[in-house]
């Protein structure tokens, strides 16, 4: 079993009254991708920023290799490469410059610098950009030069906060793909993302942080499957539902769950959905209660997510 790179120990940060980061625990296992999954203001940032000794916890504390983080902090950056969640750029520089002076400061040899610099540049798609100055460029450009930094220095731990905000659908797969063959070459990621569909295709293993707290950490399949019922109905209807009649489609049989996201939106979690489906069409009828739309599909991060919250994550952001 692979040994773990990072092991975070009750790590904590307090700003005055708020609570960021709420006694963590969490091992991350050396060559795996691990995504940290949460809604905006869940910890996640914060976490990071503790891993890479830019913020000091305050109590607990996390190993980066055999270096403790609060103890010697000089070590354990050497090595971490971040990319933050807001690129780190000076408007008179050029992509070139910019990636050219962090090769320079990883020791990245110039025989080397260059052959790397142009493979990135064109990996991320900013080649013909490369002496331009970024006051130019638009915020998704300027997130795939701070990406790209990660590229250059390929770090033993790789952290990455939000690797495709701003980014267009090509560019996310674009940058899936180079974050796999960093990892197949021998780093270990950290990621920290708020986009569901981002932490299920990319992440060997996902750790959902709500609020401070770890709620679970799992391979996405396994958090998938451990939500109750193999299925979803998800039914939306034309008014809004009593808890009298969610305690009646609670009771049906197969029904494990009901998940009432609005007052007019059901997320139904269930055995067997093409035999209670019918059963469920015919109850909201003989209520007189109009159905909109019914849709059935297997559980997602989201699921999961609501599953342990009891809202979605763009719900949670709103709180």
């Amino acid at each position: 079993m692979p040994k773990p790179i990072i092991r975070i120990v009750n790590l904590t940060k307090k700003f005055g009254n708020l609570t960021a980061v709420d006694h963590l625990n969490l091992e991350i296992e050396e060559g795996e991708i691990l995504g940290l999954l949460g809604p905006n203001g869940a910890g996640k940032t914060t976490t990071l920023l503790m891993l890479t000794t830019v913020l000091r916890p305050t109590e607990g504390t996390a190993f980066v290799g055999p270096y403790d983080v609060t103890q010697e902090p000089d070590k354990a950056r050497t090595l971490v490469g971040m990319a933050f969640q807001d690129p780190k750029v000076l408007w008179v520089s050029t992509p070139w410059d910019i990636l050219n002076w962090h090769a320079k400061v990883c020791g990245i040899p110039s025989n080397e610098r260059e052959k790397r610099l142009r493979w990135v540049l064109e990996e991320v798609g900013l080649w013909n950009e490369r002496r331009k100055s970024v006051h130019t460029f638009s915020g998704g450009m300027r997130k795939r030069i701070e990406v790209a930094k990660i590229l250059v220095q390929r770090p033993k731990i790789a952290i990455i906060d939000e690797p495709t905000t701003q980014i267009d659908i090509v560019g996310k797969h674009r940058i899936w793909n180079m974050i796999r063959s960093l990892r197949d070459e021998g780093s270990t990621i950290l990621l920290a993302t708020n986009e569901l569909y981002e932490a299920d295709v990319l992440s060997d293993r996902v750790a959902i942080i709500h609020r401070g707290k770890l709620l679970v950490c799992d391979n996405p399949k396994k958090l998938k499957d451990s939500i109750p019922g193999g299925d979803v109905i998800e039914v939306v209807l034309g008014k809004d539902v009593s808890k009298k009649c969610l305690e009646e489609v609670e009771r049906m049989n197969r029904v494990v769950d009901v998940l009432s996201t609005k007052p007019n939106h059901l997320k139904i979690y269930l055995n067997k959905a093409e035999e209670v489906l019918p059963q469920i069409t015919e109850f909201f009828l003989k209520m007189r209660i109009p159905i909109k739309s019914v849709q059935m599909s297997e559980p997602t991060l989201d699921d999961v997510f609501a599953h342990y919250t009891g809202l979605t994550i763009e719900e949670a952001e709103k709180r």
